[in-house]
């Protein structure tokens, strides 16, 4: 007889972990590799990277998910690489090719000119090999079965494209775009219009929102390091994902008051449409600044705080916890006072 599947235990863990996806995987497999990694309970990812692409792919864990659709909707680095003179029936390198043409006479001011074309706000077509849902059902399923749909424009922003290298039909350029930007059909768009076609052959995200490469590890990296602390040391905070929004920081009884989902009054900020909001936190170091708890996401309209996302005081306390004492981590709890 067999003996019985020993059964993972999973962990409740909170934070982000920053992977260097490979080429290969999908975004998905490369989420449930981290979470089975370190044990984790509950996980999402923030931005689906394609098979062949790779790089950045930021994954929260715990609480952090509550956060997740900030990076969704952050502003994505690439750096892709393109081959003039062939076009592909995916605009990538899997596809049949459909043509070749000569780039002989292409010269920098033509490909300089071509990448200005597409930088600002333009409208898109989302190409038919993509994941974009068309009644339910993804387009590239569609492509796969010999049906062409029609697919609305959207509009998307390329704030800019720099040239990094150029030599005959290899061009690779480095691309910040708004959310939704697809790089295949920007590389076939640029190609389209120096008049050679194209196609993308390889591609790298750098960068979404605040975060970016630097601090990434591949999956190798994470398995060769020891189970437990060692792996979990690398997640950090949730707040990471809202690094570029203005904060605001409350007193404890304002702190109690906010997590319980009231309005607060902010008679001094301004309007914003989004701010990251604090609490006192139990600990502090000498010396260092005052040390403040991550409570949620909120904005601020007509003097008043209104919470959008909220962490639970069981996640203040656990994402605080482990730098901290057992008996303060203990003594810490972010309780409703009275007449809230």
């Amino acid at each position: 007889m067999r003996a019985p599947r020993q059964r993972i235990q999973r962990r409740a863990l909170h934070g982000v972990l920053l992977l260097d996806k490979p080429v290969g995987l999908s975004s998905n497999d490369a989420l449930q590799k981290a979470k089975w990694l370190l044990r984790a309970e509950k996980a999402g990812h923030t931005g689906t990277l394609d098979p062949l692409a790779s790089g950045l792919l930021p994954l929260c864990f715990g609480a952090a998910t509550k956060f997740s659709q900030v990076s969704l909707d952050a502003d994505k680095s690439y750096r892709a690489t393109l081959h003039l003179g062939r076009s592909t029936s995916t605009g990538d390198a899997e596809g049949e090719i459909l043509q070749d043409r000569p780039v002989d006479g292409l010269d920098r001011a033509a490909i300089d000119a071509a990448c200005a074309a597409f930088t600002g706000t333009i409208d898109q077509v989302p190409p038919m090999h993509s994941a974009l849902k068309v009644d339910g059902k993804a387009l590239y399923k569609y492509a796969r079965a010999g049906i062409e749909v029609e697919r609305a424009p959207r509009r998307i922003t390329i704030h800019s494209i720099a040239i990094v290298e150029w030599q005959a039909e290899r061009l690779v350029i480095d691309v910040r775009c708004s959310k939704g930007t697809y790089i295949r059909t920007l590389a076939e768009d640029i190609g389209e219009r120096l008049g050679c076609g194209a196609h993308l052959s390889a591609l790298r995200r750098t960068a979404s929102g605040a975060l970016n490469l630097e601090h990434a590890i591949t999956l190798e990296a994470l398995a060769a390091l020891d189970e437990g602390s060692a792996r979990e040391q690398l997640l950090l905070s949730p707040d990471v994902l809202l690094a570029d929004w203005p904060q605001i920081v409350l007193d404890a009884s304002e702190a109690a008051r906010f997590l319980t989902g009231l309005r607060r009054r902010v008679p001094a900020e301004p309007d914003r449409a989004a701010v990251r909001v604090y609490g006192p936190a139990p600990v502090r170091v000498p010396g260092g600044p005052e040390p403040t708890a991550l409570l949620g996401m909120a904005h601020v309209a007509a003097g008043e705080l209104i919470p959008d996302r909220l962490l639970s005081p069981i996640e203040v306390q656990a994402l605080i916890g482990p730098n901290l004492e057992p008996a303060v981590a203990a003594a810490f709890a972010v309780q409703a006072p009275a007449g809230a």
